[in-house]
């Protein structure tokens, strides 16, 4: 059976903008998973159309690393071209606390495994999603699920617990990043979400979050699961990308 949110956590996602779910997947698909990810970035397994950044800093040859694998920032397409992570974007209980949150009818909008290597993963700024997405209204949640358990030393969520009630913030492009302007917005000390491998942080997507750098000898990696209401409608050029069905229906005039 799927994992239900209490009263609680669901009053809490509301007030905060985030909750942190551990034993979301059992440690045998972590590992599978981990496993799966590794030969696409160190085996050489066929990518296909999924595809990888390069660390910012090691494509401007300013850091070196051992395999290029340890300088890939970020993964993106797996949902749609892997059979285990298709799987995981699937799986019960994620979909399962989405839809307590945003309803039953639901789509992908998309999916991003973010790696940061030991002692190489750079930070991410502070910044929103939805600023970056052509989504209306701006309401969806993302499951950051994590291959390696997420802890402060290797750059685990930070949150501001609340901000999404402010709407959207000015943003600015620096070197490298895309964040909430600091002469416009002054940013606080976040909330540290560590959570353990196979959990996940569920998160709306108005939350201002920031990861930082990497500076353990471990991994981090995490794939960020970001889903929204059939309902919702695209904002950009064009009638829209055909985004991955999740569950319940589809409606008209409405994301494909």
């Amino acid at each position: 059976m799927a994992i239900q949110l209490t009263t609680d956590q669901l009053k809490s996602y509301d007030q905060n903008g985030y909750i942190t779910i551990e034993d979301l997947a059992p440690k045998q698909t972590v590992e599978a998973l981990s496993n799966r990810l590794r030969e696409y970035t160190h085996g050489g397994r066929p990518s296909g159309a999924i595809r990888m950044q390069t660390e910012p800093r090691v494509q401007r040859q300013e850091m070196q690393v051992v395999h290029a694998g340890d300088g890939i920032r970020k993964v993106d397409n797996l949902v749609k071209e892997d059979d285990l992570f298709h799987q995981l974007g699937l799986n019960h209980n994620i979909v399962g606390i989405i839809s307590q949150i945003l309803g039953t009818d639901l789509k992908m909008f998309r999916n991003s495994l973010l790696m940061k290597a030991p002692e190489v993963g750079s930070q991410k700024g502070w910044h929103q999603d939805s600023p970056y997405w052509p989504i209306e209204p701006m309401d969806l949640c993302s499951c950051w699920f994590t291959l390696d358990d997420a802890t402060p030393e290797n750059g685990c969520l930070a949150v501001l617990p609340g901000w999404h009630k402010r709407g959207s913030l000015p943003h600015i492009s620096v070197t490298d990043d895309y964040v909430i302007d600091p002469a416009q917005c002054e940013i606080p000390e976040g909330i540290l979400a560590p959570v353990k491998a196979g959990g996940g942080v569920f998160f709306h997507s108005l939350l201002p979050h920031y990861t930082a750098p990497n500076k353990s000898g471990k991994w981090r990696r995490a794939i960020a699961l970001s889903y929204m209401s059939s309902k919702s409608r695209h904002t950009g050029s064009g009638d829209g990308p055909t985004y991955l069905h999740i569950q319940g229906k589809t409606y008209p005039n409405c994301v494909n």
